[in-house]
């Protein structure tokens, strides 16, 4: 004979008991919710099977199976003089029973009618025709999940090419180095020199952000010289901030200018004489070097003594200015520190070391404002600039010749100083910001320009047809 398993329950089944009996549920979470609720929750798994919960624990006298009911778990437990008035109940109805059926009592096993009957289950019956139209709901919903998942799968791949994409447009090293003519224009040197360029300088420099690549970061600075771009304007093609563009410049320029000043270098004798192109041979057989100064504006300084020391009365503006040493061949040999546009050219010549670096019997080419033939005849050395006319009679025949090879010389320095301020930052005003890193991106620039090809005719040069 059945009977209820909560705990103080006195129900038990019998042949005409009103009250309904469930099996506990199978679904894992239903039934720890049954245990937890009759306080059964160490019961073995057999227990469980056999274990029985009668209709008077649920509020409508009926098992649920919707989650939200709150039937879907017992909750009604009567203690106290509640259970002892369904305990009368119960007993009032036995005696009844007993009076009107004399078999009542026996086992329910012994009745070979009664023997085995069912129990009932906690759960609900669905009519057929119900059944039916759940299964053509079900159906549905089926297909349409199907065609949300294709659409899903469909937006899932579109969704990475359209990153794939996003990523080829952002502007990187990667979406340039296969367009020859635009990387040139961008860097003005080719990928196979800012390939070497970055072997040469990896081991010296540091990433300053995740979101670039290292070559992403030399980029950067080459970009910075060349095209004389903002910070602003780098940061918004690379997608990093100001910050971030500022710092790549003050971390790299410094290390690539240490790196590559090596690439200025003042030759030997002998090597310049081996490259010396043939205009030279005749005339100017013994030139080591043909020199010039170049002035670099800056903004207005605010400190009235680095107002004073950086004004030029040549440009009429605040400068920097740097002596710039070339060899016959076009080769930059000589960059002196910067100096304040004030200086005159004689004196940033003398305080830049170039007077230690000659040999007796050296050649030096100038234009008629380095007043230093006095210096270099201390040395050894020999100054061919062009003759003053101004004032005087004027020149002999062999004087307007000599004159003439010698500006058609000199214009070897003024190409490579035109190439080395292709670098469109030496064209631009540098920020009193910058002022510091000016000497770095000078180097650098020159460096580059030594890395081009030679500004000398190809039909000049040594051995060529």
């Amino acid at each position: 004979m059945s009977s209820c398993c909560v705990f103080g329950c006195p129900n038990r089944r019998s042949l005409d008991s009103s009250f309904k009996f469930y099996r506990i549920p199978a679904v894992r979470k239903r039934r720890e919710r049954w245990l937890n609720a009759i306080q059964r929750t160490d019961w073995t798994e057999a227990i469980i099977n056999n274990a029985r919960v009668c209709n008077a624990h649920f509020i409508s006298g009926e098992a649920s199976m919707n989650e939200d009911s709150p039937d879907y778990a017992p909750s009604v437990f009567p203690c106290g003089e509640n259970m002892e008035r369904l305990e009368r109940k119960r007993k009032r109805k036995k005696q009844t029973v007993e009076q009107e059926d004399p078999c009542h009592g026996l086992p329910v096993d012994d009745d070979p009618m009664t023997a085995e009957e069912p129990v009932e289950e906690a759960e609900i019956v669905v009519p057929l025709v119900d059944y039916h139209s759940l299964s053509q709901k079900y159906d549905q919903l089926s297909g349409e999940y199907g065609n949300l998942r294709k659409d899903f799968y469909k937006l899932k791949e579109e969704n990475a090419r359209l990153k794939e994409e996003l990523r080829k447009s952002n502007f990187s090293f990667s979406t340039v180095k296969n367009n020859a003519a635009h990387f040139l224009f961008l860097t003005g040197l080719t990928s196979v020199i800012f390939t070497w360029l970055v072997t040469k300088i990896k081991e010296s420099v540091q990433k300053q952000t995740e979101s670039l690549m290292l070559e992403d970061h030399l980029l950067v600075v080459l970009m910075k010289l060349r095209l004389g771009l903002s910070n602003r304007d780098i940061a918004y093609r690379f997608n990093v901030s100001e910050c971030t563009i500022s710092n790549v410049l003050r971390s790299w320029l410094p290390v690539m200018a240490n790196v590559l000043k090596s690439i200025i270098k003042w030759p030997r004798r002998s090597a310049v004489l081996k490259n010396m192109p043939k205009s030279f041979r005749r005339h100017f057989k013994r030139c080591r070097c043909i020199i010039d100064c170049t002035e670099i504006f800056i903004e207005r300084p605010t400190d009235l003594n680095t107002r004073a020391q950086s004004w030029s009365k040549y440009k009429h503006n605040n400068t920097v200015k740097y002596l710039v040493g070339i060899t016959p061949a076009g080769a930059v040999s000589f960059l002196s520190p910067g100096c304040g546009g004030s200086v005159s050219d004689k004196q940033i010549t003398l305080e830049s070391g170039f007077l230690h670096l000659l040999e007796p019997k050296d050649e030096i080419l100038a234009e008629r404002g380095f007043l230093i033939r006095d210096e270099l005849a201390a040395c050894g050395a020999t100054l061919r600039v062009p003759s003053f006319t101004k004032g005087k009679s004027p020149l002999p025949a062999c004087g307007v010749d000599s004159s003439r090879r010698l500006s058609r010389a000199r214009v070897h320095v003024e190409r490579v100083i035109s190439r080395w301020k292709s670098f469109k930052i030496l064209h631009s005003v540098i920020p009193v910001s910058q002022v510091s890193l000016l000497d770095d991106m000078v180097i650098v620039c020159g460096a580059l320009t030594n890395l081009c090809e030679s500004v000398v005719p190809r039909k000049e040069r040594v051995g060529s047809v």
